[in-house]
């Protein structure tokens, strides 16, 4: 891996955390350039997201984590997060696989709804249907489920250890680090601001840089700056 790295004239990585790594494991920072993943909007969703004057146990808050279920996307962080909310209007929706020794019902905590790996077709509703997407994940390259979501006008709780998709306060939150606590309180802010949701939905769209057509052009370019490169020895 490291003679690969040696032998390349660009490293192209999705995102500034991806590219950290890679320098704080030795690889020349002006070796790396930074392009995030595609993605294209087929059909907009015209509907405009509704929320209620407040969130109460007939009409609890609904937060999705969608997604592979396991410790490296946060689970373990986002389950004490639901013990610390017990007693709130708030509900975790899970969609995907459990990646875990363990059973839904050994896993369950309050207010956690598991639903298990769904059809692709599927998908949308829990989209359309939630109030907050949820993406605290430890480690991720990007994660694509950001765009989707944005795609379905959601606001967004992310970590920043990912590609840059949420604006702190515009369309989202982002988390200062990946903790119960720092969950617990941007679902707590979420919970008893649903005015603030429903303006961070009106913000939440898939920016034009996420396009095929300007991620294309980034790529030529980036392989046009590698062309022109002098040569090594």
């Amino acid at each position: 891996w490291r003679e690969e790295c040696d032998l390349a004239d660009r490293i192209i990585v999705n995102s500034r955390w991806s590219r950290d790594a890679l320098v704080q494991a030795g690889i020349a920072d002006a070796k790396i350039t930074v392009v995030p993943l595609a993605y294209e909007v087929a059909v907009p969703d015209p509907a405009v997201r509704e929320y209620p004057s407040h969130f109460d146990a007939r009409r609890p808050l609904r937060v999705l984590f969608l997604g592979q279920i396991n410790l490296r996307k946060g689970l373990a962080r986002v389950m004490e997060a639901a013990r610390m909310l017990a007693g709130e209007p708030v509900e975790f929706w899970m969609v995907g696989p459990l990646e875990l020794n363990a059973t839904p019902d050994a896993a369950a905590g309050p207010g956690m709804k598991w639903f298990g790996p769904v059809p692709r077709g599927e998908v949308a509703r829990f989209y359309q249907a939630a109030d907050v997407f949820l993406f605290p994940t430890l480690s991720d390259g990007f994660g694509l489920t950001q765009l989707e979501a944005q795609a379905r006008g959601l606001p967004i709780i992310a970590s920043s250890n990912c590609g840059e998709v949420v604006r702190d306060g515009v369309n989202g939150f982002l988390l200062s680090a990946v903790s119960d606590q720092t969950i617990s309180n941007a679902l707590l802010e979420c919970l008893h601001n649903p005015g603030k949701l429903e303006a961070m939905s009106r913000m939440s769209s898939v920016a034009p840089h996420f396009s095929t057509v300007q991620v294309g052009k980034t790529l030529i370019s980036v392989a046009a700056a590698a062309e022109s490169a002098p040569r090594r020895k």
